[in-house]
């Protein structure tokens, strides 16, 4: 099992470190072809609210941080909440994401009543993606019918990771645990990582993709960090220690992490996120679902709270829902690719899990 995990590292570590073409062209290949055979053709939206920017925390490298004196706060109330739900299901989208800040006005009871009428209303899945929240608010928001929850684990390096999170007030809540407590409650479950954050090395994001593997996770977002000039990291990057194999947060390492990820975990929900969009609006999309990537997240939050939502500055603010999730689906038509039916779930397949087991193995150039 350890000489795997080691031949499954190096394997990863090469194809992060590649930079020839050529080479890469075999990688975007083996993940489109692992991509098509396990999760098929479907391209599944999900619609994206925002319902509060308000939180607690004061992670380094995020603009929503409690810090950030100059961001206007807002919270949704309820109606419209449902009314973009309600908007989003009748553009044919089978799953919303109620995404927030920490923020603990988001009381258990109102977003469990929230999700209770959305399932009662409507045929969607709920995603939840609240942050760290206690086991009996996850248990109180399964039991109303919440089908997912997403929660970024964002680096597997303990030492990183504490650099980049300031304590919590209260006890310190590992979230790798809490992933595998929110598999336990019947939650399909997601994390993902950031790419190129100041102080992570190669070898820190090789284990996160192996990590991916080994919590099966049912989804995982990926994407580049995008400096905010109102977070410590990303107004005083030199106050973060220098790392002598600093991954670079560029698009094509995006691109790599999203391909080597679809190859250890075939089955999973990958989308191609809005920070890829920002870096290249042109065809950042497309690039990502050519490269193991089957789901686009449409944000369906109303404008006026889109441009509060400011995690990092020059983030791509598309215009109304509507026709936001017209052009996605035209530029998805363009892949030939369709869009995906339903709630799009993860389905599993005895098949991905045996091809698996050739792909690690393979010599760089050859995958």
């Amino acid at each position: 099992m350890k000489k795997d995990r080691e031949e499954d590292r190096g394997f990863i570590l090469e194809w992060l470190r590649e930079e020839n073409t050529e080479r890469l062209r075999d990688l975007w290949r083996a993940a489109d072809r692992t991509r098509r055979e396990c999760v098929g053709e479907a391209v599944h939206l999900r619609a994206l609210v925002e319902i509060s920017n308000t939180c607690v925390r004061q992670c380094a490298y995020c603009g929503l941080r409690a810090g950030n004196a100059g961001l206007e706060r807002y919270r949704m109330n309820r109606e419209e909440i449902l009314r973009c739900v309600r908007d989003s299901e009748a553009l044919g989208i089978g799953t919303v994401v109620l995404q927030g800040a920490e923020d603990f006005g988001l009381s258990r009871e109102w977003i469990a009543d929230i999700v209770r009428q959305i399932k009662q209303e409507t045929s969607m899945a709920v995603t939840l993606s609240l942050g760290e929240r206690t086991i009996h608010e996850l248990e109180t928001w399964r039991d109303a019918g919440a089908d997912r929850y997403f929660l970024r684990f964002e680096t597997s390096d303990p030492d990183l990771y504490k650099r980049i999170h300031p304590p919590r007030r209260t006890r310190p809540i590992s979230r790798i645990r809490l992933l595998q407590r929110l598999k336990n409650l019947g939650y399909e479950t997601g994390s993902g990582v950031m790419i190129g954050i100041p102080g992570q090395s190669y070898t820190s994001l090789a284990n996160d993709i192996l990590l991916f593997r080994q919590l099966d996770l049912d989804m995982i977002g990926v994407g580049p960090w995008l400096p905010n000039p109102a977070t410590p990291m990303g107004a005083l990057r030199d106050m973060f220690p220098d790392c002598p194999d600093q991954v670079p947060n560029t698009e094509d390492m995006a691109y790599k992490v999203i391909a080597l990820t679809r190859i250890h975990c075939p089955e999973a929900n990958i989308p191609s996120t809005t920070a890829l969009a920002t870096l290249n609006a042109e065809n950042g999309y497309e690039r990502g679902l050519n490269r193991g990537a089957n789901v686009i997240m449409p944000n369906c939050t109303p404008a006026g709270y889109r441009r509060k939502y400011e995690i990092y500055p020059k983030k791509v603010l598309l215009s109304h829902p509507k026709s936001n999730v017209e052009g996605i689906c035209l530029r998805i038509a363009s892949l030939g690719r369709q869009i995906g039916r339903g709630q799009g779930q993860r389905i599993r397949h005895e098949k991905c899990e045996k091809r698996y087991a050739t792909l690690p193995m393979s010599t760089r150039g050859a995958a």
